[in-house]
């Protein structure tokens, strides 16, 4: 029962650490009219319009800026499911 304990209790400390690297990597996602920058831990930190929206479609512009923020959550769920593989299986918990 303790080592079971222990066991837990690293993989706890292991899951910390690995959040905070998730938190703290960047990850951007842009086209030609817009830029998401977005952590690993999926907030989004910034959205960037690249195009002058005078003459911008606003159709256009939702479907690029919706495809780009998706393409950067999955950039960063790839990211934390690499670092989450780093972590293993809890020996003797499955």
């Amino acid at each position: 029962m303790i080592d079971k304990m222990k066991q837990l209790w690293e993989m706890k400390r292991k899951m910390d650490g690995i959040k905070k690297e998730l938190d703290s990597l960047i990850l951007a996602s842009e086209d030609s009219l817009v830029k998401v920058t977005i952590t690993g831990s999926q907030e989004i930190k910034s959205v960037e319009i690249k195009a002058d929206l005078a003459g911008l479609n606003k159709a256009k512009l939702e479907a690029a800026l919706a495809e780009t923020v998706n393409r950067a959550v999955r950039e960063s769920q790839k990211a934390a499911a690499q670092k989450m593989s780093a972590l293993g299986a809890i020996p003797g918990l499955s």
